[in-house]
C-alpha cells in the first residue's frame, strides 16, 4: 500500500504533465475550480492550490460550488471546509434538482439534463467572477469511459478533452486531472478524510451505461493491469489515415506514383 506522500507525489506529477502538455495555465489567469463535494473535486482543488504555490507564474483561484437543492444536501460542509482552508469561494444556489426531476421522464437517466443545466450555471458564474479559466475534476478513467460510451452507444470517436473553449469562446475549460488514475484519487481522498457529499441524482441510478462500461474496464484491468494506460496512450496517438473519416483525411487525393519509363 502506497503512503499518502507517494500518492500525493504521483498525483502532482500527473497534474503537472497535463498542465505542461496542454498549456493549461498562464500568468495572470483567474481560475474557477468547480467543487461538487466529491473525491475528484476535492483532489482537484488541492492540486491547484499546490501549483499556485510552486508555479513560477501567478494565477488566482476561486472555488465554486453549485448547490442544486437536492434533498438532504448538507449545505454547511463546503463553506466550513473552504473557510478553514482560507480559499476564496462562492456558493451558488439554484434549484436545478426540481427542473431535472420535472423534465426527466420516469425511468430515464437524469445525467444529460443535469449536466447541461449545471454547465450553463457554472459558465455564467465564471463570467460574473471575472474568470477566464474553469477547472473540472474529470480524471483519466472518466476520459476512457466517455470514449467507450461514445464508441459503443453514440457511434463516434470522441471523449472529454483536457482543454477546450466553450461555445461563446469566452472561457477555457480545463481538466487538470486528465492523467490521474481514479484509484489514486480515491486513496488520496480516503487518506485526507474528505467530507464526501454524494449525488442523489445520478448516484441513485443503478443501470447507467457508464456503470456498465466502468465494470467492463475494471474486468480488463484484472487481466491486464496496465490496460487503462495503454488506452490513454491510444487517445494521444491517432492516425487519421487509418480511420474512416473523410473530413480528417483526404482519401480522394490519394494517387499512386507513376514512374517514368527508363530509356
Amino acid at each position: 500500500m502506497e503512503n499518502i506522500k507517494q500518492i500525493t507525489k504521483k498525483l502532482q506529477r500527473s497534474v503537472a504533465e497535463a498542465i505542461q502538455q496542454f498549456s493549461m495555465i498562464e500568468d495572470g489567469d483567474k481560475m474557477m475550480v468547480c467543487l461538487s463535494g466529491g473525491k475528484d473535486s476535492y483532489t482537484l482543488l488541492n492540486m491547484m492550490l499546490h501549483f499556485q504555490k510552486v508555479a513560477p507564474i501567478s494565477f488566482d483561484i476561486v472555488a465554486v460550488n453549485l448547490d442544486q437543492k437536492q434533498p438532504g444536501f448538507p449545505e454547511e460542509i463546503l463553506p466550513k471546509y473552504l473557510s478553514n482552508l482560507g480559499v476564496d469561494y462562492k456558493i451558488i444556489e439554484k434549484n436545478t434538482y426540481k427542473v431535472v426531476m420535472d423534465k426527466t421522464p420516469e425511468g430515464k437517466t437524469t445525467c444529460s439534463l443535469c449536466s447541461r443545466l449545471r454547465r450553463g450555471t457554472l459558465y455564467e458564474a465564471a463570467r460574473d467572477l471575472g474568470c477566464n479559466k474553469l477547472a473540472l475534476g474529470h480524471h483519466r478513467n472518466d476520459i476512457i469511459e466517455t470514449f467507450l460510451l461514445n464508441f459503443f452507444f453514440a457511434g463516434k470517436l470522441e471523449t472529454m478533452p483536457p482543454k477546450f473553449m466553450n461555445d461563446a469562446e469566452d472561457l477555457i475549460v480545463l481538466r487538470p486531472l486528465s492523467f490521474c488514475k481514479e484509484s489514486d484519487i480515491e486513496t488520496y481522498s480516503n487518506a485526507l478524510n474528505f467530507s464526501i457529499i454524494p449525488c442523489n441524482l445520478c448516484g441513485s441510478q443503478e443501470n447507467l451505461q457508464r456503470k456498465k462500461v466502468k465494470e467492463m474496464i475494471a474486468n480488463w484491468e484484472k487481466e491486464s493491469p496496465n490496460q487503462t494506460s495503454v488506452m490513454m496512450n491510444a487517445l494521444q496517438n491517432v492516425s487519421p489515415s487509418h480511420l474512416l473519416d473523410h473530413s480528417l483525411y483526404d482519401f480522394t487525393a490519394l494517387q499512386t506514383k507513376v514512374s517514368e519509363p527508363e530509356l
